[in-house]
């Protein structure tokens, strides 16, 4: 049912087909229903209609004949009656009538009683109010009945029921009981007619709507496919165009559209290729004159002893610059080989626990007063690649001494089954909301000045994050202007695993702290 029901979301030919053939179906009953009705009514009601004017003539004429039988002695008028009464049966096995007579109640004793009813059938199928109207009314009445017999039988019919005067015997009820079974079954016929006409009318507006929806809804399913074929890299697809119609203007603008996508997919790739290629170039080659540099400023910074102060304080920050350049040259070949896809990682067990020691020992070791590592084991392993997480950390934390102030930072370790979780916390400057969307983007600084002397390149954190994902893990930040900025790491502590839970939240436990006891 569900699957159904999916499928039916999915498809447009098949929602308009299903649409098509309901409003088909409804009109169709619609129309069937009336026109059954009307026929099925006209029916029974011309035949009760005749049937009246039938009786009411035969009343007439046999009445006529009892008034003139009426001068005759009882043995001819018993005659007259009687050939009436045969009459009426003969007639009756013909048209399918019943002929019932029946006497008024009679206050004396009448010489001859005439009175006749069909073998078999029940005298109730004339129901009593009906019989009480005929007596009332000087007109021939008309009412829907069932007919039944003594046997179990059951018709639907109509009465008709008047009075006759028969001279010197009385007023007597006469009725006539019609069955409606050929009728009946002229509408049966009619029914199963106006059933089949109505399937082969829906079956008919479904194919016919299902011709059209070829036509219609093709060109529309070939220009999703080729859409589905760009998405999946074949810039080459184009739509088929063989009419001059609405749907081919439709297809000539796909594919011109298509023409013009290329053209710029090709045209951002060659952009893409030419940069990533310039940078990996500009890297390589300025290395050289690098490493000359390096050695110059080495010989002289060693000699700065025997310069004056202002030259060696030149010679000072010539090294300072030679080494930021060095780490920009390095963060830019780091660049372009995630650019180039070409980044891997080389898996070892270790121990991250010794490793976030170890980075916060080297990158400043005359200022541990200020770090507070917090880990609940000595030695965590996991599986993973060092180098790049040994980056990864030695960004968060240059990150949160330079922007913190002078103030202590935070290095948190916390584990689960399968993930290890690193939160690095200062208490400096922090970020806006509105700047967390671009923290991880190249070249992006919260001082849009660039006037801070602290800092590096801008690349740091995106390189960070690439190594993250390279670990299949995330790298998450929080921040609030002058309350500083918490940055998780999160990883899995099995290569090829992803991250299922975060040991760490990434809002700090201190912010919920300080805001309760406010």
């Amino acid at each position: 049912m569900f699957a159904s029901k999916f499928k039916i979301r999915q498809s447009l030919s098949l929602k308009v087909l299903l649409t098509s053939v309901v409003f088909a179906i409804i009109i169709a009953a619609v129309i069937g229903i009336s026109v059954h009705n009307r026929v099925a009514t006209t029916i029974i009601n011309e035949k009760i209609a005749i049937s009246k004017v039938e009786t009411s003539n035969a009343l007439f004429l046999a009445q006529g004949h009892f008034n003139i039988a009426r001068f005759q002695n009882d043995a001819g008028l018993n005659k007259v009656v009687q050939d009436f009464i045969t009459s009426s049966r003969e007639d009756g096995s013909l048209s399918g009538r019943e002929t019932v007579i029946l006497p008024f109640a009679k206050s004396g004793n009448e010489p001859i009683i005439y009175q006749t009813v069909p073998t078999l059938l029940v005298l109730d199928s004339i129901p009593g109010e009906f019989r009480e109207q005929v007596r009332q009314s000087d007109e021939i009445l008309d009412k829907r009945v069932t007919i039944r017999y003594s046997n179990g039988d059951q018709y639907p019919g109509f009465l008709i029921g008047g009075k006759l005067n028969i001279p010197r015997t009385g007023i007597y009820e006469i009725y006539y009981l019609f069955k409606l079974n050929a009728q009946y079954d002229s509408i049966s016929v009619i029914t199963w007619t106006l059933l089949g006409a109505g399937l082969l009318l829906v079956l008919l507006i479904g194919l016919s709507t299902q011709f059209v929806i070829r036509q219609v809804v093709a060109p529309v399913q070939q220009a999703a496919a080729v859409a589905e074929k760009f998405t999946q890299g074949d810039l080459t697809s184009r739509m088929s165009v063989s009419s001059e119609d609405e749907l081919a203007s439709l297809g000539n603008s796909f594919n011109e559209m298509a023409v013009s996508i290329q053209q710029q997919i090709v045209r951002l790739e060659n952009l893409s290729m030419l940069q990533q290629r310039f940078v990996s170039d500009v890297s390589h080659e300025l290395r050289t004159p690098l490493t000359t540099l390096r050695m110059a400023a080495e010989v002289i910074y060693q000699q700065k002893e025997s310069f004056d102060p202002n030259i060696a304080r030149s010679s000072e920050l010539l090294i300072n610059q030679i080494d930021r350049f060095e780490l920009l040259l390095s963060d830019l070949l780091e660049v372009s080989r995630f650019d180039a896809e070409a980044a891997s990682l080389g898996v070892v067990t270790f121990d991250i626990a010794n490793l976030v020691q170890k980075t916060v020992d080297y990158l400043h070791p005359s200022k541990s007063s200020l770090f507070e590592i917090d880990s609940l084991s000595k030695s965590i392993q996991i599986e993973g690649d060092p180098r790049r997480i040994e980056r990864i950390l030695r960004n968060l934390i240059t990150n949160a001494v330079d922007h913190g102030e002078g103030k202590n930072v935070r290095v948190q370790i916390r584990e689960s089954e399968n993930e290890i979780a690193i939160g690095v916390r200062d208490y400096g400057l922090g970020f806006n909301e509105e700047d967390a969307p671009y923290l991880f983007d190249r070249f992006w600084r919260a001082d849009p000045s660039r006037a801070r002397t602290s800092g590096g390149t801008g690349l740091g954190l995106s390189i960070a994050l690439e190594d993250a994902k390279l670990h299949q893990g995330q790298l998450l930040a929080w921040g609030k202007p002058h309350q500083g900025a918490h940055f998780v790491l999160t990883l899995p502590k099995r290569h090829g695993n992803s991250v299922q839970s975060f040991p760490i939240s990434l809002a700090p436990d201190d912010v919920f702290s300080t805001t309760v006891k406010k």
